[in-house]
């Protein structure tokens, strides 16, 4: 039970609520919400919803909170400009892929799901009202992101300023014990914290969870392209897990496996390769399976210890003449054009071991190898 407020754990506010409700044995109601605003989840996602999960196996009434309305408002943590809004059908699709892949760590049929659009659409002006006099504007002042864009002369949309309160309602609906969340939701959950003590429900604790560095690391970001997705094929994740800088194994060994914190430690003591090869083999197999993480292991060898090729190179024909980034678009190895030039100009594409220096470059017979980890076979 002591895991529970320790692995993967970035703050607990206030931690005398938090072990006294843990060391009370009575079961408690936790959630997570979510603004369901992308298509794709990584790790960084990932870890809140570990945490979810730990609370759930430990016999506690779980709920998985879906920001149907939040997520036309736009979370402004952690943003220099106004995060994009989304219509509620763009929320139920994004939605529906972002189950589909959470299932990956939740069993959903073990957690209760709610919406707040089911009472967040209903508020009265009066309503409202109600809820905002409980804060301040030097309160939202206080909010990092806020000040750094005021001193930039970027602009403060007042419906950001309502976000908080809004995803602090869920609190007093919900009447929960905790709330789980990344360490950017702090103040959201605090403004949950407030209302609940507001309202008179139950006083609950908020329990923050680390954000995870990419593979570079940087914040993890689609933005800085270094991300590792929940969808990622096994041979590709454990490349990218291979990639991680050595300072980053012990937090994701901590908050991205189940491996005892004993057992890690001692791995972390031994050669580091080893233990990146450990720690990929771990994460391959919580999303893919032993047997997946077996095979991309031995692949991973072949490549870059044996420096063999894949034993699954895709192949194509090609006309004469063609250009090479536009076959390697073409054949979905890199994304689009303004990619493929990108990577030319960062010397990441070989063809038949020489460097790609030029995007007129024609395609010719061999094998072109983008990147670390992608490889093509033209015939």
């Amino acid at each position: 039970m002591d895991a529970l407020l320790t692995r993967g754990v970035g703050k607990l506010i206030p931690r005398e609520l938090a072990e006294a409700k843990i060391a009370s044995g009575k079961k408690m109601r936790v959630y997570l919400g979510i603004d369901p605003t992308g298509a794709k989840l990584h790790l960084g996602h990932a870890v809140p919803l570990r945490k979810l999960k730990a609370f759930a196996d430990a016999g506690h009434h779980v709920i998985f909170l879906v920001g149907s309305f939040t997520a036309m408002i736009g979370d402004p943590s952690g943003r220099d400009d106004q995060r994009q809004s989304l219509t509620r059908k763009q929320v139920e699709e994004n939605f529906q892929t972002y189950k589909d892949q959470a299932s990956k760590i939740l069993d959903f049929s073990k957690i209760e799901i709610r919406y707040n659009h089911e009472w967040l659409q209903k508020l009265t002006q009066e309503e409202l009202l109600k809820i905002a006099s409980y804060f301040t504007k030097q309160q939202m002042d206080q909010r990092d992101m806020f000040e750094r864009r005021e001193r930039e002369g970027n602009p403060i949309h007042l419906q950001e300023m309502l976000y908080p309160l809004y995803v602090g309602y869920d609190s007093v609906i919900l009447d929960v014990d905790c709330e789980l969340g990344g360490t950017d939701q702090e103040f959201n959950m605090l403004a949950g914290r407030t209302l609940q003590k507001a309202f008179k429900k139950r006083e609950k604790f908020i329990l923050t969870t680390p954000l995870i560095e990419g593979t570079d690391g940087r914040k993890m970001s689609k933005t800085y392209n270094n991300c590792i997705y929940l969808t990622d094929e096994p041979n590709d994740m454990y490349g990218k897990l291979m990639s991680l800088k050595d300072t980053l194994m012990k937090t994701y060994f901590e908050c991205c496996t189940d491996v005892p914190v004993h057992q890690y430690q001692e791995v972390l003591k031994g050669n580091l390769r080893d233990a990146k090869a450990h720690l990929a083999h771990e994460i391959v197999t919580l999303y893919h399976g032993k047997a997946a993480a077996d095979n991309a292991k031995k692949e991973f060898e072949n490549v870059f210890q044996k420096r063999d090729l894949p034993a699954d190179v895709p192949e194509v024909k090609v006309k004469k003449g063609s250009l090479l980034i536009d076959v390697v678009v073409e054949q979905g190895l890199v994304s689009s054009k303004s990619e493929a030039r990108r990577l030319v100009s960062q010397k990441g594409i070989h063809m038949n071991d020489r460097v790609v220096d030029s995007t007129e470059t024609k395609a010719e017979k061999g094998i072109v190898k983008i990147g670390k980890r992608k490889f093509l076979k033209i015939l």
